[in-house]
Protein backbone atom coordinates (compact mmCIF):
# COMPACT_ATOMS: atom_id res chain seq x y z
CA UNK A 1 0.00 0.00 0.00
CA UNK A 2 1.20 3.43 -1.30
CA UNK A 3 0.39 6.70 0.87
CA UNK A 4 0.52 10.60 -0.92
CA UNK A 5 3.00 12.40 0.88
CA UNK A 6 1.23 14.07 3.47
CA UNK A 7 -0.93 11.06 4.61
CA UNK A 8 0.51 11.59 8.07
CA UNK A 9 -0.94 15.23 8.17
CA UNK A 10 -4.74 14.14 7.74
CA UNK A 11 -7.16 14.22 10.29
CA UNK A 12 -7.87 10.60 11.65
CA UNK A 13 -11.20 10.49 9.36
CA UNK A 14 -9.75 11.47 6.49
CA UNK A 15 -6.53 8.44 6.63
CA UNK A 16 -9.64 5.84 8.29
CA UNK A 17 -11.42 6.77 4.81
CA UNK A 18 -8.56 5.93 2.88
CA UNK A 19 -7.53 2.83 4.19
CA UNK A 20 -11.07 1.84 3.68
CA UNK A 21 -10.78 2.52 -0.11
CA UNK A 22 -7.75 1.20 -0.55
CA UNK A 23 -8.62 -2.17 1.33
CA UNK A 24 -11.67 -2.65 -0.35
CA UNK A 25 -9.48 -3.12 -3.77
CA UNK A 26 -7.77 -5.84 -2.18
CA UNK A 27 -9.33 -9.18 -2.97
CA UNK A 28 -7.88 -13.13 -2.68
CA UNK A 29 -8.84 -14.90 -5.96
CA UNK A 30 -9.27 -18.54 -3.87
CA UNK A 31 -11.82 -16.91 -1.40
CA UNK A 32 -14.67 -14.57 -0.60
CA UNK A 33 -14.10 -10.64 -0.52
CA UNK A 34 -11.39 -9.98 2.26
CA UNK A 35 -12.64 -7.18 4.99
CA UNK A 36 -9.62 -5.95 6.79
CA UNK A 37 -9.71 -4.78 9.99
CA UNK A 38 -8.56 -0.95 9.70
CA UNK A 39 -8.86 0.65 13.32
CA UNK A 40 -10.33 -0.73 16.78
CA UNK A 41 -13.17 1.27 18.01
CA UNK A 42 -12.68 4.26 15.75
CA UNK A 43 -8.83 4.51 16.88
CA UNK A 44 -6.12 4.80 14.36
CA UNK A 45 -3.52 2.15 14.22
CA UNK A 46 -1.12 2.14 17.11
CA UNK A 47 2.84 2.50 17.20
CA UNK A 48 4.05 -0.96 16.48
CA UNK A 49 6.50 -1.57 19.59
CA UNK A 50 10.34 -2.23 18.74
CA UNK A 51 11.05 -5.97 17.50
CA UNK A 52 13.72 -8.04 20.71
CA UNK A 53 17.05 -7.09 19.53
CA UNK A 54 20.60 -9.07 20.20
CA UNK A 55 21.90 -11.68 22.31
CA UNK A 56 22.20 -11.47 26.30
CA UNK A 57 25.61 -11.01 27.26
CA UNK A 58 27.95 -13.88 28.09
CA UNK A 59 31.28 -14.24 29.90
CA UNK A 60 34.74 -13.77 28.52
CA UNK A 61 36.85 -17.04 28.13
CA UNK A 62 39.67 -17.42 30.86
CA UNK A 63 42.67 -19.24 30.18
CA UNK A 64 42.86 -19.87 34.26
CA UNK A 65 39.95 -22.18 33.47
CA UNK A 66 41.97 -24.69 31.83
CA UNK A 67 44.36 -27.20 33.14
CA UNK A 68 48.30 -25.76 33.43
CA UNK A 69 49.08 -28.31 31.12
CA UNK A 70 47.34 -27.73 28.29
CA UNK A 71 47.11 -23.96 28.75
CA UNK A 72 49.81 -22.43 26.93
CA UNK A 73 49.03 -25.00 24.17
CA UNK A 74 45.23 -23.64 23.51
CA UNK A 75 46.30 -19.43 23.93
CA UNK A 76 48.85 -20.52 21.26
CA UNK A 77 46.54 -22.11 18.95
CA UNK A 78 43.79 -19.59 19.17
CA UNK A 79 46.31 -16.98 18.44
CA UNK A 80 47.60 -17.53 15.31
CA UNK A 81 44.20 -18.82 14.15
CA UNK A 82 42.54 -14.95 15.50
CA UNK A 83 39.91 -16.80 16.92
CA UNK A 84 37.62 -17.09 20.42
CA UNK A 85 39.86 -19.03 22.29
CA UNK A 86 36.60 -20.73 23.55
CA UNK A 87 36.74 -22.61 20.51
CA UNK A 88 40.27 -24.02 20.85
CA UNK A 89 39.55 -24.54 25.08
CA UNK A 90 35.89 -26.64 24.18
CA UNK A 91 37.44 -29.51 21.96
CA UNK A 92 40.47 -29.51 24.23
CA UNK A 93 38.77 -30.33 27.20
CA UNK A 94 36.42 -32.81 25.48
CA UNK A 95 39.37 -34.32 23.81
CA UNK A 96 41.04 -34.48 27.48
CA UNK A 97 37.53 -36.26 28.98
CA UNK A 98 37.09 -38.44 26.12
CA UNK A 99 40.59 -40.01 26.79
CA UNK A 100 40.69 -40.23 30.54
CA UNK A 101 37.22 -42.07 30.22
CA UNK A 102 36.32 -44.20 32.79
CA UNK A 103 40.51 -45.08 33.44
CA UNK A 104 39.17 -43.48 37.10
CA UNK A 105 35.56 -41.64 37.94
CA UNK A 106 35.19 -39.06 41.05
CA UNK A 107 32.72 -39.64 43.73
CA UNK A 108 31.58 -36.48 44.89
CA UNK A 109 30.68 -37.26 47.82
CA UNK A 110 32.04 -38.97 51.20
CA UNK A 111 30.67 -41.70 51.49
CA UNK A 112 27.44 -42.69 48.72
CA UNK A 113 28.61 -44.36 45.43
CA UNK A 114 27.58 -41.74 43.68
CA UNK A 115 30.30 -41.52 40.82
CA UNK A 116 30.48 -39.58 37.28
CA UNK A 117 32.85 -40.69 34.41
CA UNK A 118 34.66 -37.37 32.55
CA UNK A 119 33.26 -38.11 29.67
CA UNK A 120 31.83 -34.87 28.37
CA UNK A 121 29.46 -32.82 25.58
CA UNK A 122 30.55 -29.77 23.63
CA UNK A 123 29.01 -27.60 21.25
CA UNK A 124 30.51 -24.29 19.49
CA UNK A 125 28.15 -21.83 18.10
CA UNK A 126 29.77 -19.21 15.50
CA UNK A 127 28.89 -17.70 12.17
CA UNK A 128 30.20 -19.40 9.02
CA UNK A 129 33.73 -18.43 8.23
CA UNK A 130 34.65 -18.12 12.40
CA UNK A 131 37.12 -20.35 12.63
CA UNK A 132 34.99 -22.93 14.62
CA UNK A 133 35.98 -26.17 12.20
CA UNK A 134 40.14 -25.07 11.80
CA UNK A 135 40.16 -24.80 15.72
CA UNK A 136 38.62 -28.21 16.47
CA UNK A 137 40.05 -29.60 14.33
CA UNK A 138 43.63 -28.55 15.70
CA UNK A 139 42.49 -29.02 19.13
CA UNK A 140 41.26 -32.74 18.45
CA UNK A 141 44.91 -33.65 16.94
CA UNK A 142 46.32 -35.07 19.82
CA UNK A 143 43.14 -37.73 19.56
CA UNK A 144 43.58 -38.01 15.76
CA UNK A 145 47.27 -39.13 16.89
CA UNK A 146 45.58 -41.91 19.04
CA UNK A 147 43.31 -42.66 16.77
CA UNK A 148 45.99 -42.94 14.16
CA UNK A 149 48.74 -45.06 15.87
CA UNK A 150 45.54 -47.18 17.28
CA UNK A 151 44.99 -47.68 13.58
CA UNK A 152 48.30 -48.78 13.16
CA UNK A 153 48.17 -51.42 15.68
CA UNK A 154 45.05 -52.24 14.75
CA UNK A 155 45.97 -53.41 11.08
CA UNK A 156 49.30 -55.26 12.30
CA UNK A 157 46.82 -57.13 15.33
CA UNK A 158 44.44 -57.82 12.02
CA UNK A 159 47.22 -59.16 9.69
CA UNK A 160 48.70 -61.65 13.23
CA UNK A 161 45.28 -63.23 13.48
CA UNK A 162 45.00 -63.53 9.86
CA UNK A 163 48.15 -65.45 10.12
CA UNK A 164 47.38 -67.82 13.24
CA UNK A 165 43.65 -68.51 11.68
CA UNK A 166 45.75 -69.98 8.86
CA UNK A 167 47.66 -72.01 10.68
CA UNK A 168 45.06 -72.76 12.90
CA UNK A 169 43.31 -74.51 10.45
CA UNK A 170 46.17 -76.27 9.03
CA UNK A 171 46.78 -77.87 12.15
CA UNK A 172 42.98 -78.21 12.45
CA UNK A 173 42.90 -80.04 9.59
CA UNK A 174 45.88 -82.32 10.37
CA UNK A 175 44.67 -83.03 14.35
CA UNK A 176 41.35 -83.84 12.05
CA UNK A 177 43.88 -86.95 10.34
CA UNK A 178 45.45 -87.50 13.58
CA UNK A 179 42.19 -88.33 15.37
CA UNK A 180 40.45 -90.71 12.48
CA UNK A 181 44.41 -93.08 12.61
CA UNK A 182 43.19 -93.20 16.10
CA UNK A 183 40.10 -94.08 15.85
CA UNK A 184 40.74 -96.86 13.29
CA UNK A 185 42.88 -98.15 15.92
CA UNK A 186 40.36 -98.03 18.14
CA UNK A 187 42.25 -95.76 20.37
CA UNK A 188 40.53 -92.54 22.42
CA UNK A 189 40.94 -89.56 19.66
CA UNK A 190 38.70 -86.38 22.18
CA UNK A 191 42.29 -84.81 23.20
CA UNK A 192 43.27 -84.93 19.57
CA UNK A 193 40.67 -81.71 18.28
CA UNK A 194 41.62 -79.71 22.08
CA UNK A 195 42.98 -76.75 19.85
CA UNK A 196 42.08 -73.05 21.44
CA UNK A 197 41.17 -70.72 18.55
CA UNK A 198 43.15 -67.47 17.49
CA UNK A 199 40.92 -64.76 19.34
CA UNK A 200 39.83 -62.09 16.99
CA UNK A 201 41.52 -58.82 17.73
CA UNK A 202 39.16 -55.86 18.97
CA UNK A 203 39.92 -52.64 17.35
CA UNK A 204 41.02 -49.97 19.42
CA UNK A 205 38.77 -46.63 18.70
CA UNK A 206 39.34 -42.82 20.16
CA UNK A 207 37.09 -40.93 17.55
CA UNK A 208 34.22 -41.08 15.43
CA UNK A 209 32.86 -39.06 12.71
CA UNK A 210 29.98 -40.28 11.05
CA UNK A 211 28.33 -43.61 11.92
CA UNK A 212 24.99 -45.05 12.30
CA UNK A 213 23.82 -45.73 15.99
CA UNK A 214 24.14 -49.56 15.41
CA UNK A 215 27.71 -49.65 14.28
CA UNK A 216 28.67 -46.71 16.83
CA UNK A 217 27.57 -49.56 19.64
CA UNK A 218 30.17 -52.07 18.21
CA UNK A 219 32.44 -49.82 18.42
CA UNK A 220 31.56 -49.04 22.39
CA UNK A 221 31.05 -52.63 22.63
CA UNK A 222 34.86 -53.38 21.46
CA UNK A 223 35.98 -50.12 23.68
CA UNK A 224 34.52 -49.51 27.13
CA UNK A 225 36.64 -46.66 27.57
CA UNK A 226 34.57 -45.06 25.21
CA UNK A 227 35.05 -42.75 22.56
CA UNK A 228 34.63 -39.30 21.10
CA UNK A 229 31.96 -38.74 18.19
CA UNK A 230 32.79 -35.78 16.54
CA UNK A 231 30.41 -33.84 14.33
CA UNK A 232 31.03 -30.52 12.19
CA UNK A 233 27.97 -29.92 11.94
CA UNK A 234 25.98 -31.10 15.57
CA UNK A 235 22.70 -29.83 14.60
CA UNK A 236 22.32 -31.91 11.55
CA UNK A 237 23.06 -34.70 14.19
CA UNK A 238 20.38 -33.29 16.93
CA UNK A 239 17.60 -32.69 14.28
CA UNK A 240 18.27 -36.64 13.06
CA UNK A 241 18.05 -37.67 16.18
CA UNK A 242 14.52 -35.61 16.99
CA UNK A 243 12.87 -37.76 14.57
CA UNK A 244 10.38 -39.96 15.76
CA UNK A 245 11.74 -43.34 13.52
CA UNK A 246 14.74 -42.48 15.53
CA UNK A 247 13.57 -42.88 18.65
CA UNK A 248 16.07 -45.66 19.68
CA UNK A 249 18.99 -43.58 18.53
CA UNK A 250 17.98 -40.66 20.44
CA UNK A 251 17.86 -43.18 23.91
CA UNK A 252 20.78 -45.03 23.34
CA UNK A 253 22.97 -41.42 22.95
CA UNK A 254 21.09 -40.56 26.00
CA UNK A 255 22.18 -43.38 27.73
CA UNK A 256 25.83 -43.40 26.33
CA UNK A 257 26.04 -39.72 28.23
CA UNK A 258 26.12 -41.10 31.43
CA UNK A 259 28.69 -43.51 30.89
CA UNK A 260 28.29 -45.79 33.21
CA UNK A 261 24.68 -47.93 31.95
CA UNK A 262 24.87 -50.94 29.91
CA UNK A 263 23.22 -51.39 26.79
CA UNK A 264 22.13 -54.61 24.29
CA UNK A 265 21.08 -54.80 20.81
CA UNK A 266 19.19 -57.32 19.69
CA UNK A 267 18.83 -57.70 15.88
CA UNK A 268 17.70 -60.63 13.64
CA UNK A 269 20.02 -59.92 11.42
CA UNK A 270 23.70 -58.66 13.33
CA UNK A 271 22.32 -60.62 16.42
CA UNK A 272 23.29 -59.77 19.91
CA UNK A 273 25.69 -57.18 21.06
CA UNK A 274 26.40 -55.94 24.50
CA UNK A 275 28.00 -52.81 26.30
CA UNK A 276 28.70 -53.16 29.37
CA UNK A 277 29.21 -49.37 29.91
CA UNK A 278 28.23 -47.00 26.91
CA UNK A 279 30.32 -44.08 27.52
CA UNK A 280 30.19 -41.52 24.71
CA UNK A 281 32.01 -38.13 24.67
CA UNK A 282 30.26 -35.90 21.85
CA UNK A 283 32.10 -32.48 20.23
CA UNK A 284 30.68 -30.23 17.04
CA UNK A 285 29.58 -26.71 16.33
CA UNK A 286 26.79 -24.97 14.61
CA UNK A 287 25.48 -21.53 13.18
CA UNK A 288 23.71 -19.32 15.51
CA UNK A 289 20.46 -19.54 13.32
CA UNK A 290 20.42 -23.25 13.35
CA UNK A 291 20.96 -23.48 17.10
CA UNK A 292 18.11 -20.50 17.66
CA UNK A 293 15.87 -22.81 15.72
CA UNK A 294 16.21 -25.71 17.53
CA UNK A 295 16.30 -24.14 20.69
CA UNK A 296 13.05 -22.62 20.41
CA UNK A 297 11.51 -25.83 20.00
CA UNK A 298 13.60 -27.16 23.30
CA UNK A 299 12.31 -24.50 25.21
CA UNK A 300 8.56 -25.06 23.73
CA UNK A 301 8.93 -28.88 25.52
CA UNK A 302 9.69 -30.58 22.18
CA UNK A 303 12.13 -32.89 22.56
CA UNK A 304 12.31 -32.07 26.58
CA UNK A 305 14.20 -35.24 27.60
CA UNK A 306 17.48 -33.13 28.29
CA UNK A 307 19.61 -33.91 24.92
CA UNK A 308 20.44 -30.68 24.08
CA UNK A 309 20.63 -30.06 28.10
CA UNK A 310 23.72 -32.43 27.88
CA UNK A 311 25.97 -30.11 26.15
CA UNK A 312 27.12 -28.96 29.49
CA UNK A 313 30.03 -27.67 27.29
CA UNK A 314 28.14 -25.44 24.97
CA UNK A 315 29.78 -21.82 24.26
CA UNK A 316 28.47 -18.99 22.08
CA UNK A 317 31.03 -16.34 22.26
CA UNK A 318 31.20 -12.73 20.71
CA UNK A 319 33.09 -12.56 17.61
CA UNK A 320 36.19 -10.77 18.78
CA UNK A 321 35.94 -7.14 16.65
CA UNK A 322 39.77 -6.28 16.16
CA UNK A 323 41.80 -8.65 13.57
CA UNK A 324 45.69 -8.66 13.53
CA UNK A 325 47.86 -10.79 10.73
CA UNK A 326 49.80 -13.89 12.74
CA UNK A 327 52.06 -15.48 10.64
CA UNK A 328 54.86 -17.45 13.09
CA UNK A 329 55.43 -20.95 13.55
CA UNK A 330 53.74 -22.81 16.11
CA UNK A 331 54.81 -23.04 20.19
CA UNK A 332 56.20 -25.96 20.24
CA UNK A 333 56.86 -26.23 23.63
CA UNK A 334 53.74 -25.57 24.33
CA UNK A 335 52.42 -28.45 21.87
CA UNK A 336 54.81 -30.46 22.98
CA UNK A 337 53.94 -30.23 26.86
CA UNK A 338 50.18 -31.02 25.61
CA UNK A 339 50.31 -33.47 23.17
CA UNK A 340 52.09 -35.21 26.22
CA UNK A 341 49.07 -34.64 28.67
CA UNK A 342 47.01 -36.65 25.88
CA UNK A 343 49.44 -39.49 25.59
CA UNK A 344 49.99 -39.69 30.54
CA UNK A 345 45.81 -40.12 30.33
CA UNK A 346 45.94 -42.35 27.73
CA UNK A 347 48.05 -44.74 29.17
CA UNK A 348 47.15 -43.62 32.84
CA UNK A 349 47.38 -46.18 35.65
CA UNK A 350 45.11 -45.92 37.96
CA UNK A 351 47.14 -47.87 41.10
CA UNK A 352 49.95 -45.34 40.17
CA UNK A 353 47.62 -41.79 40.57
CA UNK A 354 46.34 -43.26 44.16
CA UNK A 355 42.58 -44.59 43.11
CA UNK A 356 40.11 -46.44 45.39
CA UNK A 357 38.67 -49.46 44.54
CA UNK A 358 35.88 -51.65 46.30
CA UNK A 359 33.75 -54.36 45.92
CA UNK A 360 30.79 -53.14 44.12
CA UNK A 361 32.05 -50.97 41.92
CA UNK A 362 34.48 -51.98 38.92
CA UNK A 363 35.61 -48.52 38.06
CA UNK A 364 38.91 -47.32 40.00
CA UNK A 365 38.09 -43.69 41.96
CA UNK A 366 39.13 -40.31 43.19
CA UNK A 367 37.05 -38.20 45.89
CA UNK A 368 37.70 -34.72 46.42
CA UNK A 369 39.99 -33.80 49.38
CA UNK A 370 38.64 -32.06 52.42
CA UNK A 371 39.38 -28.22 50.69
CA UNK A 372 37.85 -29.42 47.76
CA UNK A 373 34.33 -31.09 49.11
CA UNK A 374 33.93 -27.95 51.62
CA UNK A 375 33.84 -25.79 48.53
CA UNK A 376 31.83 -28.52 46.20
CA UNK A 377 29.42 -28.53 49.05
CA UNK A 378 28.56 -25.01 49.20
CA UNK A 379 28.67 -24.40 45.20
CA UNK A 380 26.00 -27.42 45.23
CA UNK A 381 23.52 -26.50 47.82
CA UNK A 382 23.40 -22.98 45.87
CA UNK A 383 22.59 -24.51 42.79
CA UNK A 384 20.02 -27.33 44.65
CA UNK A 385 18.49 -24.24 45.77
CA UNK A 386 18.23 -22.32 42.14
CA UNK A 387 16.90 -25.33 40.64
CA UNK A 388 13.72 -25.25 43.13
CA UNK A 389 13.30 -22.00 42.94
CA UNK A 390 11.05 -21.52 40.21
CA UNK A 391 12.47 -18.83 38.34
CA UNK A 392 14.36 -20.90 35.36
CA UNK A 393 12.25 -22.02 32.27
CA UNK A 394 12.11 -26.15 32.37
CA UNK A 395 14.67 -26.35 29.80
CA UNK A 396 16.98 -23.97 31.39
CA UNK A 397 16.51 -25.98 35.02
CA UNK A 398 17.35 -29.17 33.15
CA UNK A 399 20.76 -27.67 31.73
CA UNK A 400 22.08 -26.41 34.96
CA UNK A 401 20.70 -30.05 36.35
CA UNK A 402 23.57 -31.43 34.61
CA UNK A 403 25.94 -29.45 35.92
CA UNK A 404 26.26 -31.81 38.80
CA UNK A 405 28.07 -34.31 36.93
CA UNK A 406 29.94 -31.21 34.57
CA UNK A 407 31.59 -29.85 37.67
CA UNK A 408 33.16 -32.89 39.27
CA UNK A 409 34.42 -33.81 35.90
CA UNK A 410 36.49 -30.89 35.18
CA UNK A 411 37.59 -31.09 38.43
CA UNK A 412 39.03 -34.42 38.06
CA UNK A 413 40.27 -33.78 34.49
CA UNK A 414 41.88 -30.91 36.01
CA UNK A 415 43.61 -32.82 38.38
CA UNK A 416 44.98 -35.60 36.02
CA UNK A 417 46.18 -33.14 33.33
CA UNK A 418 48.27 -31.57 35.62
CA UNK A 419 49.62 -34.54 37.09
CA UNK A 420 47.72 -34.90 40.29
CA UNK A 421 47.72 -38.06 42.43
CA UNK A 422 45.28 -38.73 45.06
CA UNK A 423 42.43 -36.75 46.36
CA UNK A 424 41.00 -34.24 43.97
CA UNK A 425 42.30 -30.87 45.07
CA UNK A 426 40.34 -27.34 45.68
CA UNK A 427 42.28 -25.58 42.74
CA UNK A 428 41.10 -27.40 40.57
CA UNK A 429 37.88 -27.98 41.85
CA UNK A 430 37.69 -24.09 41.88
CA UNK A 431 38.52 -24.04 38.44
CA UNK A 432 35.85 -26.06 37.89
CA UNK A 433 33.72 -24.19 39.28
CA UNK A 434 34.91 -20.81 38.03
CA UNK A 435 34.58 -22.68 34.29
CA UNK A 436 30.83 -23.92 35.28
CA UNK A 437 30.11 -20.01 36.13
CA UNK A 438 31.48 -18.78 33.02
CA UNK A 439 29.44 -21.72 30.93
CA UNK A 440 26.46 -20.92 32.56
CA UNK A 441 26.12 -17.63 30.55
CA UNK A 442 26.84 -18.96 27.51
CA UNK A 443 23.78 -21.19 28.26
CA UNK A 444 21.65 -18.32 28.84
CA UNK A 445 22.22 -17.21 25.95
CA UNK A 446 21.70 -20.18 23.87
CA UNK A 447 18.11 -20.84 25.52
CA UNK A 448 17.18 -17.26 25.04
CA UNK A 449 17.79 -17.30 21.78
CA UNK A 450 15.07 -19.78 21.21
CA UNK A 451 13.47 -16.58 21.08
CA UNK A 452 15.71 -14.93 18.55
CA UNK A 453 14.53 -17.52 15.60
CA UNK A 454 10.85 -15.67 15.60
CA UNK A 455 12.37 -12.61 15.59
CA UNK A 456 14.33 -13.29 12.71
CA UNK A 457 11.29 -15.03 10.83
CA UNK A 458 9.15 -11.56 11.77
CA UNK A 459 12.22 -9.15 10.78
CA UNK A 460 12.14 -11.13 7.26
CA UNK A 461 8.72 -10.86 7.40
CA UNK A 462 8.44 -7.14 7.56
CA UNK A 463 11.10 -6.95 4.72
CA UNK A 464 9.19 -8.74 2.45
CA UNK A 465 6.16 -6.42 3.67
CA UNK A 466 8.05 -3.06 2.87
CA UNK A 467 9.32 -5.10 -0.48
CA UNK A 468 5.94 -5.11 -1.93
CA UNK A 469 6.22 -9.09 -1.55
CA UNK A 470 3.27 -9.20 0.88
CA UNK A 471 0.12 -7.15 1.09
CA UNK A 472 -2.98 -6.36 3.17
CA UNK A 473 -4.70 -10.23 3.34
CA UNK A 474 -1.35 -12.35 3.06
CA UNK A 475 -1.59 -15.85 4.92
CA UNK A 476 1.12 -17.76 6.76
CA UNK A 477 0.48 -19.65 3.50
CA UNK A 478 1.98 -16.85 1.45
CA UNK A 479 4.68 -16.58 3.03
CA UNK A 480 6.56 -19.74 3.94
CA UNK A 481 5.45 -21.49 0.14
CA UNK A 482 7.93 -18.77 -1.43
CA UNK A 483 10.96 -20.42 0.45
CA UNK A 484 12.25 -17.10 1.28
CA UNK A 485 15.21 -17.24 3.80
CA UNK A 486 14.04 -17.43 7.09
CA UNK A 487 10.82 -18.25 6.36
CA UNK A 488 10.58 -21.91 5.04
CA UNK A 489 9.89 -23.80 8.31
CA UNK A 490 6.12 -23.17 8.90
CA UNK A 491 6.25 -23.01 12.74
CA UNK A 492 8.63 -20.59 12.28
CA UNK A 493 6.61 -18.47 10.10
CA UNK A 494 4.04 -18.83 12.49
CA UNK A 495 5.50 -18.16 15.44
CA UNK A 496 7.05 -14.75 13.50
CA UNK A 497 3.84 -13.90 12.45
CA UNK A 498 2.38 -13.66 15.95
CA UNK A 499 5.49 -11.97 17.38
CA UNK A 500 4.20 -8.80 14.70
CA UNK A 501 0.59 -9.29 15.80
CA UNK A 502 1.30 -9.19 19.71
CA UNK A 503 3.76 -6.00 18.51
CA UNK A 504 0.74 -4.62 16.52
CA UNK A 505 3.02 -4.75 13.23
CA UNK A 506 0.01 -6.80 12.33
CA UNK A 507 -3.36 -7.70 13.03
CA UNK A 508 -5.18 -11.09 12.44
CA UNK A 509 -8.45 -11.76 10.89
CA UNK A 510 -9.73 -15.07 11.20
CA UNK A 511 -12.18 -15.74 8.46
CA UNK A 512 -14.51 -18.80 7.57
CA UNK A 513 -14.11 -20.34 4.51
CA UNK A 514 -16.61 -22.99 4.51
CA UNK A 515 -13.79 -25.27 5.43
CA UNK A 516 -10.84 -24.80 8.01
CA UNK A 517 -10.70 -21.09 8.91
CA UNK A 518 -7.97 -19.26 7.62
CA UNK A 519 -6.00 -16.25 9.25
CA UNK A 520 -5.38 -13.42 7.35
CA UNK A 521 -3.17 -10.33 8.11
CA UNK A 522 -3.35 -6.68 7.58
CA UNK A 523 -0.56 -4.37 7.82
CA UNK A 524 0.08 -1.38 9.94
CA UNK A 525 0.44 1.52 7.75
CA UNK A 526 3.44 2.10 9.89
CA UNK A 527 5.18 -0.80 8.70
CA UNK A 528 5.76 0.68 6.01
CA UNK A 529 8.19 3.24 6.92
Amino acid sequence: MTYPPDFWDWSETDRNSYFASEAAKVRNASTRAYEPIRVANGAAWPVPKPLPSGLLPVAHFDMAFLPASVRPWVADIADRMQCPPDFVAIPAMVGLGATLGRKVVIRPQRQTDWIEVPNLWGLIVGRPGAMKSPAMAEALKPLNRLEADARKENDAARKAFERETALHKIAKDEAAKRARAKIAKGENASSALDLDEPQEPKAKRYIVNDTSYEALGEILADNPNGVLAFRDELVSLLKTLDREECAAARGFYLQAWNGTGGYTFDRIVRGKTHIDAACLSVLGGTQPGRIAEYMRRAVAGAGDDGLIQRFGLLVWPDQPLEWKEIDRFPDSDARRAAWETFDRLNALDADGIGAERDDFEALPFLRFDDAARGVFVEWRESLERRLRGGDMSPAQESHLAKYRKLVPALALINHLADGGKGPVMEAATLRALAFAEYLETHARRAYAAGSEAETAAARAILRRIRKGDLADGFTARDVHQKDWANLTDRAQVKAGLELLADLDWLAPQTQATGGRPRTCYTINPRAMA
